[in-house]
């Protein structure tokens, strides 16, 4: 089975500009290709898992990747899927989301020695000539063609804005520039992108009379057409600062069943006969399946450690019955008066110490954890916005939890 074929066969290829150019290009090893992020939070998400993983994949059979952070797209905001104008961001909280992404990535691809690049499209976007800009690159876009863009339809019933309108000629741009300085001969994205990738290709051809190409990914949806990514608590994301990795290990392991299959062929590295046994599975034994989901997923993210930490914790978590059983406390608002509640506050009227004393030693014992993660100061804090929805899981010792939550 060629690269190509495998991608296809885990449903990762939604579409492909060359049926013949795209396969030979991922399958011979040689192509350099671009992923471009925008920085519009301190850290990546569950979203961008999957490209991240098929950027390794690629970047394992010889490819070279190039991670093109947009520290001057951001600055304009990417109307695809959006209802709304996006909000505004400072170029200082721009480029401070980007360095945030670069060590973001570094845990998936391998930027030694000529393995891979990372570009910023602030290098050559910021300082545009606009007369220029347009004389140059607007000239070859038809306005009539691009408001027939998927991307531009939810904005266009809102009132699309002329800021948001430049996105596509600049993203299109981006291409060009990476075609020019690193040889970059392909775009991956995923496929609500579709329209501003050709773009991309489209002038490439018209100004340099070269082909380029591009490959866009299946979005991540669950089996009711839903995006995945999100919780009663908000964005899944890759940062455990703002998602414990216990977080997301029991996000992926509460997927639906009718998912199960679909996401270890997407999501994970285990190999394709592997899975193909798992889809027989039934009943108890599709939990197994999520159990291992979640555990590839979270030691892709965190490391072995953690996912074997997250997948323990959960196994004592659920083991007498399931979640239902777990013993949950009801924060109010006025445990909030003060502001964030501490951790020794949280252990006594959760019940899990007597007093503040006990809770105290407890900590300095090293003998509780919140959401799978050990508390290592008594000074830990928890605003009430991570209290909501589904609240956090604080345990002491090897069988005592509570779920407290604040609704």
């Amino acid at each position: 089975m060629t690269l190509f074929e495998e991608l296809t066969a885990r449903g990762l290829v939604a579409q492909i500009s060359d049926e013949v150019e795209v396969p030979n290009l991922i399958n011979n090893g040689k192509a350099t290709f671009y992923v471009g992020f925008d920085p519009t939070a301190d850290s990546l998400t569950a979203g961008h898992f999957m490209v991240l993983c098929l950027m390794k994949r690629l970047q394992m059979a010889g490819n070279r990747p190039i991670v093109l952070i947009g520290g001057g797209t951001t600055m304009v905001g990417d109307p695809s899927g959006r209802q709304d104008l996006r909000s505004m961001m400072t170029v200082e909280t721009i480029d401070s989301n980007g360095e945030c992404f670069k060590r973001q990535m570094s845990r998936f691809i391998d930027f030694s020695e000529g393995k891979a690049l990372m570009a910023n499209n602030a290098d050559w976007l910021r300082n545009l000539n606009y007369l220029d800009f347009l004389r140059d690159v607007g000239r070859h876009f038809s306005v009539n063609r691009m408001l027939t863009a998927e991307c531009y339809k939810n904005r266009m019933e809102k009132g699309l804005t002329f800021l948001e309108f430049n996105y596509m000629i600049m993203q299109a741009f981006d291409f060009y520039e990476l075609f020019q300085r690193y040889d970059c001969v392909m775009q991956v994205g995923g496929d609500d992108q579709w329209s501003n990738m050709l773009a991309g290709t489209e002038l490439i051809r018209r100004k340099l009379a070269k082909d380029a190409h591009v490959l866009t990914m299946t979005l991540l949806m669950n089996s009711e057409g839903e995006k995945m990514g999100k919780t009663a608590r908000g964005t899944v994301w890759l940062d455990a600062n703002k998602t414990s990795p216990f977080e997301f290990f029991q996000y992926w392991r509460n997927v639906a069943d009718a998912d199960v299959i679909k996401l270890l062929k997407m999501l994970t590295f285990l190999p394709l006969e592997e899975i193909s046994e798992m889809e027989l599975w039934q009943n108890e034994q599709l939990n197994r399946a999520k159990e291992t989901l979640a555990f590839e997923m979270t030691a892709l993210v965190h490391g072995t450690e953690h996912a074997e930490q997250s997948r323990d914790t959960a196994r004592e978590l659920f083991k007498s019955g399931g979640a239902a059983d777990m013993p949950s406390v009801k924060l109010s608002e006025a445990d909030f008066q003060e502001g964030p509640i501490d951790i020794l506050s949280m252990l006594q009227i959760s019940g899990l110490c007597q007093t503040k004393s006990d809770a105290r030693r407890a900590v300095d014992q090293g003998g509780v954890e919140v959401d799978g993660e050990k508390v290592t100061a008594i000074t830990l804090s928890f605003p009430p916005e991570q209290c909501r929805g589904e609240g956090i899981v604080v345990r002491r010792g090897k069988k005592n939890f509570r779920r407290v939550y604040v609704e």
